[in-house]
């Protein structure tokens, strides 16, 4: 997998290509579903959510730029493989999911993969960021929306970096958005790459 659908595609970092090949992305998937977990595509999760393809999480933590010992959001904890991607790269991590029963089998995946020590789950709307553990050296939207939502760009670390999926329900670009340490942004469009949307809470609309 990492050879032919990681590396071959232009992902260099290191962390990233020997995270890819630690992690048991079989672990992640539904037990009917594991016989298809290396394969080149998206994978069903249920409740209409997926785990990406390998290449999008290999080229995604690549975008983030990943060091040890930094702090991650992940917005869209889902199946958890991304997550224990991200911890694997030597960040800590926290990731918020909205659907209690992937979070919950997503903990049970991310204790069966020995990834834990950095890693803090959170159930609700990602949309609003986890305020009380900001500022964020990285954060990683696993979900679609037209626009960055602003709490977590106020939650960006300077210097900092964000990457998501921009745009509409039938495709969106990859951006990253970087602050420095003046804490002025710029975007920087990346991929093209298709996500399931990201859902907020009402109150948390806009």
């Amino acid at each position: 997998m990492v050879d032919r659908q990681i590396r071959a595609r232009g992902v260099r970092d290191r962390r990233v290509l020997e995270a890819m090949t630690r992690i048991p992305r079989h672990l992640f998937l539904p037990a009917g579903r594991r016989s298809d977990a290396y394969a080149d595509a998206a994978l069903p999760i249920g409740r209409g959510q997926t785990i990406s393809q390998p290449y999008i999480v290999a080229f995604m933590t690549e975008a983030l730029e990943p060091a040890d010992g930094l702090r991650a959001l992940e917005v869209g904890t889902g199946s958890g493989y991304q997550v224990a991607v991200l911890a694997d790269c030597g960040m800590e991590v926290w990731s918020m999911e909205r659907l209690p029963e992937l979070q919950r089998s997503a903990a049970e995946a991310l204790r069966g993969a020995g990834i834990g020590d950095r890693v803090h789950l959170r159930l609700g709307d990602g949309s609003k960021g986890w305020p009380e553990e900001a500022p964020f050296d990285r954060i990683l939207v696993t979900a679609a929306a037209p626009a960055v939502p602003r709490a977590l760009l106020d939650q960006l670390a300077s210097p900092g970096i964000l990457v998501a999926p921009v745009g509409g329900p039938a495709l969106q670009r990859i951006l990253r958005v970087r602050r420095d340490a003046q804490g002025r942004l710029s975007e920087q469009p990346l991929e093209g790459a298709r996500f399931v949307p990201l859902v907020v809470d009402e109150e948390g609309a806009g």
